[in-house]
């Protein structure tokens, strides 16, 4: 960590004192260097997506907020673990007063992107969708929606997290050897649409059961995707105003958990990515500046 010059915001941006700022997965790859052609960096460099706290300064041209306004949002530029960050007004929402400042933080990216996926593939009353990487930051969101939706839905994580997917009206099934068997058991028939939220094989999977290549989304695994003709709709497609409006209501509602495996202190940073590498997190780990 070091100190930077204060963000100033610009027209129609907001200053937003953060309280708290959710980790991604993206975010280690774009740490190791994996997508420098994508996300080159110059140091110091920012990082971070997800974001929510205090609005403190407004820039030129912004009417939507005032000074003291609470609100949950995104940043497109990789500055959200910080202290301070700059975004513009039609990137954050207002905080309802039902939502955790940790699940508030920790929601944007999550969030949007389970929007968008469980969206792509029309889960509905009387479907029955696998979704891979069941309790992890994305996942947990999208079995909710799925079951929001009607849907039946099986579950794919490891027996630790068993118990909160039963909780939530999900079908458990333990990832592994012979995981083909175990959903079509589970399933007790067809299984209709798969959202992948981890790779690793899960899109051979979903065509194995005899899904439609329509019906398939994932997130991450772009080169089955190309190879089956799935859909990839993901962060970008689900990254609006309205949809984290929504998204959050629900939360509001009570009709939305966000898992919270953890919080960190922001000088821990590093602790907390390496603990969200491991890939066993339930849920999000969190910054809190």
């Amino acid at each position: 960590m070091v100190e930077v010059d204060r963000p100033v915001p610009g027209a129609g941006q907001v200053l937003v004192k953060v309280v708290a700022a959710g980790i991604n997965i993206g975010e280690s790859s774009i740490r190791q260097g994996a997508m420098d052609s994508v996300y080159p960096s110059t140091f110091p460099s920012g990082q971070g997506s997800d974001l929510a706290g205090v609005v403190v300064e407004l820039g030129p041209d912004v009417s939507a907020f005032a000074v003291g306004d609470e609100v949950l949002g995104f940043s497109n530029d990789r500055s959200s673990q910080a202290e301070l960050v700059a975004v513009p007004a039609d990137q954050v929402v207002a905080r309802p007063a039902g939502v955790s400042w940790e699940a508030a933080g920790a929601l944007a990216v999550v969030g949007t992107t389970a929007y968008a996926a469980t969206q792509a593939v029309g889960a509905g009353t009387g479907d029955t969708v696998v979704v891979s990487g069941a309790a992890g930051g994305v996942g947990s969101i999208a079995v909710q929606l799925v079951r929001n939706a009607g849907a039946s839905v099986i579950g794919l994580a490891g027996p630790s997290n068993h118990d909160w997917l039963t909780a939530h009206g999900v079908i458990p099934v333990e990832y592994g050897e012979g995981m083909a068997d175990r959903v079509r058991a589970a399933a007790g028939g067809q299984v209709d649409a798969f959202v992948d939220t981890y790779g690793d094989g899960y899109v051979d999977l979903a065509i194995e059961l005899g899904v439609k290549p329509d019906r398939i989304n994932t997130i991450i695994n772009f080169a089955a995707a190309k190879k089956y003709g799935t859909k990839t709709a993901a962060n970008s497609e689900g990254a609006r105003a309205d949809v984290l409006t929504e998204i959050a209501q629900l939360v509001d509602q009570g009709r939305l958990e966000v898992p919270i495996a953890r919080t960190y202190p922001l000088d821990q940073v590093r602790e907390a990515f390496r603990e969200l590498e491991q890939r066993h997190t339930r849920g999000k780990i969190v910054l809190m500046p």
